[in-house]
């Protein structure tokens, strides 16, 4: 009696029971799922471990900030020292100079530039780096050296400088050469700035200190990722034209004007001096004149990157992983209750591997083609090992079939959700909404479950016969 009561509690509950069991399998799956990510990411580990020796022998992103106009003065301040005096330590008031330094931006900068990107190869890994030539000109006020309270007798003119930041100065090109006025001066390495060692400087002395001076110099530079500028001046324009399709403009200023087609980019940013946070000018004395922090909020400029990292993307494709398990396990159960076929759990296990398969191809195809090719091998490896298995566990080629068209369907929703970028949220959703609303039309009827049992009325039987049952199993 209890085997017959069990029986039949399994025979009703056996559609729900195969449910719950496939759930725990995916929630299994995503073990091996885990580990493919684990292999992710020691690839992508790997990739950047090459790119940054790429990068470093080549030159890293590149920022410039500059010209600087630097003179040195003396300060003359009165201290208290203790001193010996006839055997005795007394405290007196003695006159200290020591040296200090003002700093002058430059009332108008101009920058233009073109910017020449290149592929570099290690091994199978690639990274973006470019050359840059630019052409940098501009103008100095007269230094306004009353308002920094600095005397004239104390200012040091022969000793000025102007001074240029170069994040990785490895990148510069042949001997650079700055011409101040009429005069040419050779820029030396050391950029003799608060908090920013890299670059170079040229001594200028007293000229053109008395009423302003104009400047240009020409800068060529191997860099890696970004090209950025820091808007020195009163008024800032920089123009920087490249055959790079896919720019991304990056800091605290967005261009003015921008064009971008296939075969390139233009950009032109035009900024004033209101919207950085530093002076236009400070002495070395002043904690805040200069703070890097400051500096570094007020970088702007461009990035050469690809659109789509391909191990980004094999990660966005992995985060899907459980999405796909779940309509192809779905698929299977529908099929299997609608032929009135049994599928072993087992069956189940290895259409789950073969979908794990799939990211693992994947990740391995990328590293040697680009990426739609390799998702289109990936993914068609899966639909044929998967089709032809259930082939022989439907029996026959229509269901078989039917499975690889779902297969079909899901990876290209999948691809084109990991194609997109400001669309690919909406697409997805829409797309689990839909194939969240086709299942629920092929369940809408339970009774159509293999195993599952109804109960119906039975009309009353004719009088003179024996009476049946109210109800019967089915």
């Amino acid at each position: 009696m209890a085997s017959a009561s069990a029986g039949s509690f399994a025979g009703r509950h056996s559609a729900a029971l195969k449910l719950a069991g496939i759930a725990l399998l995916v929630l299994l799956l995503l073990i091996p799922l885990g580990k493919i990510g684990a292999v992710l990411a020691e690839r992508l580990a790997r990739r950047e471990a090459a790119v940054s020796e790429i990068v470093g022998a080549w030159g890293r992103e590149q920022a410039i900030l500059g010209p600087v106009l630097a003179v040195p003065y003396r300060q003359r301040d009165k201290v208290r020292r203790e001193i010996a005096v006839g055997g005795k330590i007394e405290w007196r008031e003695v006159e200290e100079t020591r040296v200090h330094t003002a700093f002058f931006l430059p009332a108008a900068l101009v920058v233009e530039g073109k910017v020449h990107p290149e592929r570099l190869h290690r091994g199978i890994y690639e990274a973006v780096v470019y050359r840059a030539a630019l052409a940098v000109s501009g103008r100095f006020d007269k230094p306004d050296f009353a308002a920094l309270k600095i005397e004239p007798e104390d200012l040091l003119l022969s000793d000025a400088t102007v001074a240029l930041g170069i994040s990785d100065l490895r990148g510069a090109g042949e001997t650079l050469r700055f011409v101040w006025g009429k005069e040419e001066v050779p820029f030396v390495p050391g950029s003799r700035l608060q908090g920013w060692t890299s670059g170079l400087h040229a001594r200028v002395g007293r000229r053109g200190l008395e009423n302003g001076a104009a400047f240009r110099f020409a800068l060529e530079l191997r860099g890696s990722g970004a090209l950025q500028f820091v808007p020195v001046g009163k008024q800032n324009e920089v123009k920087i034209a490249s055959e790079w399709p896919d720019p991304s403009f990056r800091g605290a200023f967005a261009p003015a004007e921008r064009k971008v087609t296939p075969q390139g980019f233009e950009a032109i940013w035009k900024i004033p001096y209101y919207g950085r946070n530093f002076p236009q000018q400070w002495t070395d004395t002043d904690p805040a004149g200069f703070e890097g922090g400051a500096v570094k909020g007020a970088l702007f400029g461009v990035r050469f990157l690809p659109k789509l990292d391909a191990y980004r993307s094999v990660e966005r494709a992995m985060k899907y992983g459980v999405l796909v398990f779940a309509l192809v396990f779905v698929a299977f159960f529908i099929f299997e209750t609608r032929a009135g076929l049994r599928v072993h759990a087992v069956q189940y296990l290895l259409v789950g591997a073969a979908l794990c398969l799939f990211d693992l191809l994947l990740l391995a195809f990328t590293e040697f083609v680009r990426f739609g090719l390799a998702y289109l091998l990936a993914a068609g490896a899966s639909t044929l090992l998967i089709a032809a298995y259930c082939a022989a566990v439907f029996r026959g080629a229509r269901r078989a079939r039917g499975i690889a068209a779902i297969l079909a369907l899901t990876y290209g929703w999948l691809y084109v959700a990991l194609t997109l970028q400001d669309w690919a949220l909406i697409f997805g959703s829409l797309g689990l909404f839909f194939a969240l609303a086709a299942v629920m039309f092929l369940t809408r009827r339970m009774e159509g479950f293999a195993g599952e049992t109804r109960s119906r009325v039975v009309p009353p039987a004719p009088k003179g016969l024996r009476p049946a049952a109210k109800t019967v199993d089915v």
